[in-house]
């Protein structure tokens, strides 16, 4: 691939394509792929007709180079632009949808590897973007989100109707892809 670090950008798995399904058939205006990873949730969104553009966000400098390139190798750079940022430290406007398939699994103390560690819960980082959503969310926006079982969620507190759309049932989780709206 492009980097060296690449052995560190989340690799899709179930839980990507489980995502990318609902990217495919629901996304349009404006998307937020946050925690872009590999690239691929915005890559999907960026070749649907009706998605004017893409902003694809990560931590890691390394995940948006991976993203960039598999834009270009997509033909779908021209509706994307990338930035480094931790959530939406570096990200200005409003969107119509965002995604994100967060690190969602609690920390085994000590290890810590951003593609999937959530902190020792599971959901602090989840529950960051939650916050944050809100100011980059349009009107009657919606976000796509993924989560295990293993840490769960409560979107409620911080003002979100969560609608499980899609679950997966795994050896030792389910994984769940949630659609949630501002109440």
């Amino acid at each position: 691939m492009r980097s060296s670090c690449v052995a560190s950008i989340y690799r899709p798995a179930e839980d990507s394509y489980l995502l990318q399904r609902h990217v495919e058939r629901l996304v349009e205006g404006s998307v937020l792929d946050m925690g872009t990873g590999s690239g691929i949730q915005a890559v999907a969104a960026a070749k649907k007709p009706n998605v004017r553009c893409v902003v694809a966000v990560d931590i890691d400098p390394a995940a948006v180079e991976a993203a960039r390139g598999r834009a270009e190798e997509a033909h779908v750079s021209h509706k994307m632009c990338f930035i480094n940022s931790d959530l939406f430290a570096n990200v200005e406007g409003r969107f119509d949808w965002m995604v994100f398939n967060p690190p969602y699994l609690p920390s085994e103390g000590g290890v810590e590897d951003r593609t999937w560690d959530g902190g020792g819960t599971g959901r602090e980082t989840i529950l960051r973007f939650l916050e944050g959503a809100k100011e980059h969310l349009t009107p009657g926006g919606s976000i796509l989100l993924i989560y295990s079982s293993e840490a769960g969620i409560e979107a409620e507190p911080y003002g979100y109707k969560l609608v499980v759309i899609e679950e997966k049932r795994l050896f030792f989780e389910t994984l769940y892809c949630a659609r949630l709206t501002l109440s």
